[in-house]
């Protein structure tokens, strides 16, 4: 089951139509009220999520916030929300930031969100996990990059993550500008950081012919990309494959082709380790781990990497398994779903959902992990 975040801010944009170029603080808010202005962002949202094809709406799992911070945008697009979070009307920032948390809590797939660039700085302050981001532009200011062109474009790019296409990840900037300012004709924008947000699938610049990728030239961007991210005092189980093994020759270390490594500050400090070593280790240590996928089969867990045991697996923690592989790999899978099979069902069932595949140097694409024997 898909598990989209829904959160809504009302008051979104509400001030363009009556020209107050804003829609920050309650003075400017009740005066758009004043001037007649309607609340734009359910509109937005319910627009987008019409655009959710009926085939996949039994796929799919809205949780979302009471009324009109998203409740009644999905009951308006023919959907049943999941409620999880009630607020007093109106509602405030804090409200969509403790909504965000919530989300991190319940683990959903992606945050769709409707509003402008001040709601996007309210996400972006609050959320602690690369869970990918779109926004619904509803608001005055637009400036920042986390947006579909269209609410439209939004309900667009969630079926194919529903779908399980092939979509790149990418950083996208938070940007704001200074109401205030603005409305005296200055205009000072500031860049507060980045999300994750879900892209069209884009091939690695630097390592394509012809719209082929040259496999050798990406496995060394694949482990130019984790090596910059590996931090110190942290071990890291490199597992079983030829695209792990590429990571261990640029790490210029010794490697187990079928077997499990141990990596720790550049350093080979364990090879060929069994399950019981690393849930040893995973008592003493920090441990990340990196899996990649067996080509033409897509599975993960449960074939040559068997080391990764459900209490390993459940020691280390899902999110610090970290996949590596060519897009040439993922697309060879047409659309299926990468394969857990650690012997037990209900991880099995756990660890099911969408997973970030490393596929070059600082490019990744989104991918569906587990069979959704429902379907």
């Amino acid at each position: 089951m898909f598990k989209l975040g829904l959160v809504v801010n009302p008051f979104a944009g509400i001030g363009g139509s009556v020209a107050l170029k804003g829609s920050d603080g309650e003075d400017i808010r009740a005066l758009a009220l004043e001037k007649g202005a309607q609340p734009l962002a359910p509109t937005r949202s319910q627009a987008a999520l019409a655009m959710i094809e009926a085939t996949h709406r039994n796929k799919l799992q809205i949780l979302t916030a009471s009324g009109a911070m998203g409740e009644d945008s999905v009951v308006a697009a023919g959907m049943t929300p999941v409620v999880v979070a009630e607020y007093a009307q109106p509602s405030q920032a804090e409200d969509t930031q403790d909504l965000i948390r919530c989300f991190e809590q319940q683990g959903v797939d992606v945050i769709l969100f409707a509003g402008g660039d001040g709601t996007a700085r309210d996400i972006l302050s609050t959320l602690d996990t690369d869970i990918p981001v779109l926004g619904i532009p509803a608001g005055c200011k637009i400036h920042s990059g986390v947006y579909a062109v269209t609410p439209k474009a939004a309900g667009m790019v969630i079926n194919q993550l529903i779908e399980g296409e092939l979509l790149s990840l990418r950083e996208a900037s938070v940007m704001d500008i200074d109401e205030a300012a603005f409305r005296e004709g200055r205009v000072k924008a500031r860049n507060f950081g980045s999300m994750i947000i879900p892209d069209a699938l884009k091939y690695v610049q630097a390592t394509k012919q012809g719209g082929v990728e040259v496999e050798e030239l990406v496995l060394q961007d694949i482990a130019a990309d984790v090596i910059e991210n590996m931090e110190p005092d942290i071990c890291y189980a490199i597992g079983s494959g030829s695209t792990c093994a590429a990571l261990m020759e640029e790490l210029g270390l010794e490697n187990t082709l079928l077997g499990i490594d141990v990596v720790k500050d550049n350093q080979l400090i364990a090879s060929d380790v069994d399950a019981i070593y690393l849930s040893n280790l995973c008592e003493q240590e920090t441990v990340e781990a990196v899996i990649t996928i067996i080509g033409g089969q897509g599975h993960i867990i449960g074939r040559g990497n068997q080391q990764f045991s459900p209490e390993v697996i459940q020691k280390i923690g899902w999110e610090h398994f970290h996949v590596i592989a060519t897009k040439q790999k993922v697309q060879a899978l047409e659309g299926k779903p990468l394969i857990v099979d650690s012997g037990v069902a209900e991880l099995d069932d756990a660890l099911s959902g969408l997973k970030k595949v490393i596929t070059g140097y600082h490019d990744s694409v989104i991918y569906r992990v587990g069979i959704d024997y429902d379907a």
